[in-house]
């Protein structure tokens, strides 16, 4: 089985390197690297040609924001399943993909997803939050749950079949692509009790007020899309769900 794994980028001189050695030292050998870059300003692109020769596909142009870059990635992809790594992200382990392969094959089926840890910026090693995941179940939508993004991962058909992410939605498109999936389209799913991926501290979401305020109207819209009952109250507590994860400061 065929793991292509994407990670977009822009301007990240500082992390890329470290999510480039993320994905070349994990212990799953049958792996499509593919990295889309934004056409970064900094030393970015000499990092990435440094390890060129273990990449399967690469290149730098402009884009119209990450989720643009990101289909692109699907586009280019031949795995049978696909994953994100988003440039200041790295693998928890070294295992992370073995795993999620064999999660695949024990349980046929459409997507997995996994626990997410995000870290500061500064120190990775300084835990600021955890997404801790649940046993998928479908009704969970109904209360604002959904699996951690960055963990996710699904077979490369569902992609052809149900189309990309819609990069209108902007923040909230990795939201409305699994509400696509996930509710819309009852494709099945299992949680793996697992960390995944370490996230540095950030997001274009949750900076300020107002920012969390466009999210919400943009998770609204994204329910409504794809027929959650009840989206504007839902949208109102996807947002309180998420306290919990706190618990690490």
């Amino acid at each position: 089985m065929k793991v292509t794994i994407i990670t977009v980028t822009y301007n990240s001189e500082e992390c890329i390197e470290q999510c480039i050695l993320s994905v070349l030292n994990q212990t799953y050998t049958n792996i499509e690297y593919i990295i889309i870059d934004g056409k970064s300003k900094d030393n970015t692109v000499n990092i990435i040609k440094k390890y060129a020769e273990n990449i399967s596909y690469w290149i730098s142009e402009t884009d119209r924001g990450m989720y643009d870059a990101i289909n692109k990635g699907i586009e280019v992809s031949s795995g049978d399943i696909i994953g994100l790594l988003n440039s200041d992200d790295l693998f928890y382990s070294n295992d992370v993909v073995e795993t999620i392969v064999n999660t695949f094959q024990s349980n046929k089926v459409d997507s997995v997803y996994g626990d997410l840890e995000y870290v500061f910026s500064d120190n990775i090693n300084k835990v600021y939050r955890i997404w801790k995941g649940k046993e998928f179940k479908r009704s969970r939508f109904l209360f604002g749950w959904m699996p951690a993004h960055p963990t996710f991962y699904v077979k490369r058909d569902m992609y052809m079949k149900y189309g990309g992410y819609e990069n209108h939605f902007y923040s909230a498109a990795d939201y409305e692509l699994m509400c696509r999936y996930l509710y819309k389209h009852k494709l099945t799913s299992f949680y793996i009790p697992k960390l995944i991926v370490k996230m540095r501290k950030g997001g274009q979401s949750n900076n300020n007020l107002m920012m969390r305020l466009r999210a919400n109207r943009r998770d609204y819209l994204a329910m409504k899309k794809n027929g959650v009952p009840f989206a504007f109250l839902v949208s109102i507590l996807k947002p309180l769900s998420k306290l919990h994860q706190y618990y690490k400061i």
